[in-house]
């Protein structure tokens, strides 16, 4: 089988039964691309011809490139590159090289960025909820931090999933459906915000217009739009880290790791497919239970000698 063709029948594969969402779909077809533009120079044509040998090229091309990627991103390439292989394992292909001999670079670890609960209380003190707006911010920033959505999942919401709800159901990353739990503060916030509305929208989060007719047929907020805003309120409380909705879901899993809950149910809500990501988390909680180890255990605790 022709590389190109392999590729073709895998994206489109993906498309169709693994549900992948289109900015996962755009990268695989970039890096593929990519990669079949370099077999193509060195007149790798069949998969059968891809040895583990031209995939360790590959990955010196890339290193050695003018705009050379990341070892993160690099990774990546070699991920999608995995991911054809076991497809065409799985349809029968003989004679392709195995999944198996493709071995990732090592990174650095990973440090978890993400908001502590006072630095939330600030965000929410600066936000003006006099507004239709500042209702819908507020209550953006709240159900983001107390379900750990992805902004992507966050933007399709509908008013119906979540009117009069503490929990509805979403489909998240490869079509996978997971509970999502409102707490009693985002529940507050968001009835606080919809009974603001005067719109039929059906979209949970839009833009508003000062005359509410025009709210029935503008689109959902956009994923840029809503960091962008984050971005804004995090700047006027004056935190000096980067905040984005991605660190308020950060900050979601940690909360839930410190207060005790377990690794597997953290993976269920968060949606994640392997629990090896929910473990960048443990790293965080890890260092808190050494601060308390350090302050609590009377080993650490110089003790007077006995007197004689």
């Amino acid at each position: 089988m022709k590389i190109s063709r392999a590729i073709k029948e895998f994206l489109r594969h993906n498309t169709v039964s693994k549900g992948y969402s289109p900015l996962t779909l755009r990268n695989y077809t970039m890096y593929l691309a990519r990669f079949q533009t370099w077999c193509d120079q060195n007149n790798l044509e069949n998969v059968t011809q891809i040895t583990a040998e031209d995939v360790e090229e590959f990955q010196m091309y890339l290193r050695g490139s003018e705009r050379s990627p990341s070892p993160k991103t690099q990774n990546y390439y070699l991920i999608a590159i995995r991911s054809l292989l076991k497809y065409l394992a799985k349809k029968d292909v003989e004679g392709v090289l195995s999944s198996e001999k493709i071995t990732l670079a090592k990174t650095a670890s990973r440090q978890v960025i993400f908001v502590e609960n006072d630095e939330i209380e600030k965000i929410r003190s600066v936000v003006d909820t006099s507004t239709t707006s500042g209702k819908r911010d507020l209550a953006i920033i709240s159900i983001l931090f107390s379900t750990g959505l992805r902004i992507a999942e966050l933007v399709k919401l509908k008013r119906e999933q979540v009117i009069a709800k503490s929990e509805f159901s979403i489909k998240g990353k490869g079509g996978k459906v997971r509970p999502v739990f409102l707490t009693e503060r985002a529940q507050k916030d968001l009835k606080n915000y919809l009974l603001s509305r005067k719109d039929s929208n059906s979209y949970l989060f839009i833009r508003h217009h000062r005359k509410p007719e025009l709210d029935n047929a503008v689109k959902p907020l956009t994923a840029r739009t809503i960091q962008r805003l984050i971005t804004v309120y995090a700047k006027a409380c004056d935190i000096n880290k980067p905040v984005t909705p991605h660190k308020l879901r950060h900050g979601f899993a940690t909360e839930l790791l410190r207060s005790g809950a377990d690794l597997r149910s953290v993976q269920a809500l968060l949606g994640h497919s392997s629990i090896t990501t929910t473990q960048a988390y443990t790293h965080v909680t890890d260092r808190s239970l050494r601060e308390a180890h350090k302050k609590f255990h009377s080993d650490n605790t110089p003790k007077e000698p006995a007197s004689s």
